[in-house]
């Protein structure tokens, strides 16, 4: 295959979660590889999600950043809106925000349950509705959602995240084929382990984490880069008869 193939040179993306992590390494390979982004982020105080942008503008390519929350109508139904006027056309989505609450399910909280659905389910169908619709319109699009690994086992005290990862499986089936007539593809990425701020928040103890990779079979926690390269790939015509689908990116743990 030919670098053509993963070329989205005259493309528009929107990553969701853009500042940090999966999200930021999602944006900067789309640049890379000649889109122009609209990014966002529920906080924008910090101006991470401003640096990114940045990043974005010294590879050549235009950039909004947006602050939204995706778990709020309003705010992604602004966000679809002002991607559309900038650019004139929305060509891929990447639904990727996320929160991560640690509990048995006996002892969550029902606050917990409610934020983890609203950002996992609500918020990403919120944003494949508003933007779907537009596809619809233009009668080609790509949409991406960012899914788990943990969709696909139970581990314990990860169990609402689980949950609401395995529905966001299910709801890119669903998309897939209701949106497959409109020349729209809508496919999943279920990373295991990637190296982000998350993680080592999570995990605190640097010795913990090397040992909790060697039970990996590739012998190494994901790097954000690596999941935003099947991005690229789902998002290019690399995978132009590819919908439907979850790739999972987890080192062999699942298999």
């Amino acid at each position: 295959m030919g670098d053509s193939l993963f070329s989205l040179a005259g493309k528009t993306a929107i990553v969701t979660g853009g500042k940090k992590g999966i999200g930021r390494a999602i944006s900067l390979a789309f640049a890379g590889a000649g889109a122009d982004l609209v990014i966002c982020s529920r906080g924008i105080e910090d101006g991470r999600l401003q640096a990114v942008a940045d990043e974005i503008h010294r590879l050549g390519r235009r950039c909004l950043a947006v602050q939204a929350d995706i778990t709020r109508r309003a705010d992604v139904d602004n966000l679809a809106r002002r991607a559309a006027d900038e650019f004139g056309h929305i060509d891929i989505l990447v639904n990727n925000a996320g929160n991560f609450i640690v509990a048995p399910l006996l002892e969550l909280s029902e606050d917990d349950w409610e934020l983890t659905f609203n950002t996992h389910l609500k918020g990403y169908y919120f944003c494949c509705q508003a933007v779907g619709k537009k596809m619809v319109e233009q009668k080609r699009g790509n949409i991406i959602n960012i899914a788990s690994s943990l969709a696909h086992r139970p581990v314990p005290g990860r169990g609402v995240y689980s949950i609401a990862k395995a529905g966001v499986v299910m709801m890119t089936r669903v998309l897939a084929r209701e949106l497959a007539s409109y020349h729209i593809r809508v496919n999943a990425i279920s990373p295991g382990l990637v190296r982000t701020e998350l993680i080592e928040y999570l995990t605190g103890d640097p010795e913990a984490l090397k040992q909790r990779e060697t039970i990996i079979p590739l012998g190494h926690i994901a790097e954000p880069e690596q999941i935003a390269s099947v991005a690229l790939f789902l998002a290019s015509e690399a995978s132009s008869h590819v919908t439907g689908h979850t790739i999972l990116v987890e080192g062999g743990e699942l298999a």
